[in-house]
């Protein structure tokens, strides 16, 4: 009864034991990754802001209309900024050179008037001189005729200055009173916000009536048909990036299908916080139909062999060491990897018998 006992015994433990598991190496394609996600995004997406502050006064299109580059989107109205153009606009109709002339022209004239009593001045002081070298006259007579002279001489060349004055004052006052008009008229332009590219309205962020100001976002536009896949790429995956590497893409909106896309740029900074790299890609083959902010996965391939020596990843210990099926361990030289399998490089061959580490 004891030995029957006994017997039971170890036939229990005998089947408790884990069976172990044994694989052979084999020789198939193997292609290594980098994971990442994101969302799609319209060619040229970007959200619109106005320079201005005001009320928005009128909307000219809805979500989903498209529009062409310079067209109007919507119209912030501002009382101030109308009443500035009409005053820059009766500044410069009052300070144009050509209403003015009167003022230049009466210049002139007076410039005219103290030429000639020059003139008229010289004249008789020569005359004056020429008497008393005759010994007729008085030398007070002389002197007066010689002041009267430089007085109006004098008189002549203040005419000239401020002629010159005026002149350069009228050409400055109009062309500064026409500078601030056209400034004045072309920020009343930005009070239009218009479309900066080809495209569509994806959404509206404001209504009719809304305070706005140049931090407010007031619409999204994008491409209608062009689309880029932009994404996450953590800071260890992107020195193994490089233009045009082919990524393999699935989508929520399209269970069960890949599209094949292409990388297209990879933007050198780092996001501190999330410490990842942003990074686009273009469809290959593009779906159906597309909309922005749809979420997708990808892989972006980063190497591909057909014919490689491959084991099973839960078979390696630390990325270089196997377990024999004798319970011996072995350190071997690794290459590609992918969530599934490791490519072996030297160490083993497809004969080796593994066994799979507890």
């Amino acid at each position: 009864m004891r030995y029957l006992f006994i017997l039971l015994f170890c036939l229990f433990l005998f089947g408790c034991k884990k069976k172990q598991e044994f694989v052979n190496p084999i020789v198939s394609s193997i292609t290594q990754s980098v994971y990442a996600s994101g969302i799609i995004k319209s060619k040229g997406q970007y959200q619109a802001f106005a320079i201005v502050s005001g009320i928005i006064d009128s909307i000219y299109v809805t979500e989903g209309s498209k529009v062409k580059k310079g067209d109007p989107i919507l119209f912030i109205s501002s009382q101030a900024q109308e009443l500035n153009r009409k005053n820059a606009e009766l500044s410069a109709s009052f300070s144009d050179f050509s209403a003015n002339e009167g003022k230049l022209n009466e210049a002139k004239l007076y410039v005219e008037l103290t030429r000639n009593k020059m003139k008229n001045d010289s004249i008789l002081f020569i005359r004056q001189m020429n008497l008393w070298n005759q010994q007729i006259g008085t030398k007070i007579e002389l002197e007066q005729r010689e002041l009267n002279f430089q007085n109006s001489k004098m008189s002549y060349s203040s005419a000239i200055v401020k002629f010159n004055d005026l002149n350069r004052q009228l050409l400055l006052a109009s062309s500064q009173s026409k500078n601030n008009y056209l400034i004045s008229s072309r920020q009343e332009k930005d009070f239009t916000l218009r479309s900066e590219i080809d495209g569509v309205v994806y959404d509206l962020l404001k209504l009719k009536g809304e305070l706005v100001g140049p931090q407010t976002p007031l619409a999204i536009i994008g491409d209608l048909d062009r689309f880029v896949l932009e994404m996450q790429v953590d800071e260890y995956d992107i020195f193994k990036l490089r233009l045009g590497q082919q990524l393999l893409v699935t989508l929520d909106s399209y269970k069960g299908q890949v599209f094949n896309a292409k990388l297209t740029k990879i933007l050198p900074i780092m996001n501190e916080k999330s410490k990842t790299f942003t990074v686009e890609a273009e469809f290959i083959t593009v779906p159906l139909m597309l909309y922005p902010n749809i979420s997708f996965e990808a892989n972006i391939i980063i190497n591909t062999k057909k014919e490689a020596l491959l084991i099973p990843r839960e078979y390696l210990i630390h990325d270089s060491i196997v377990v024999l099926s004798s319970g011996d361990s072995l350190v071997i030289k690794t290459g590609l990897k992918d969530y599934k399998k490791v490519e072996v490089l030297s160490g083993i061959d497809k004969n080796t018998k593994l066994s799979k580490p507890d």
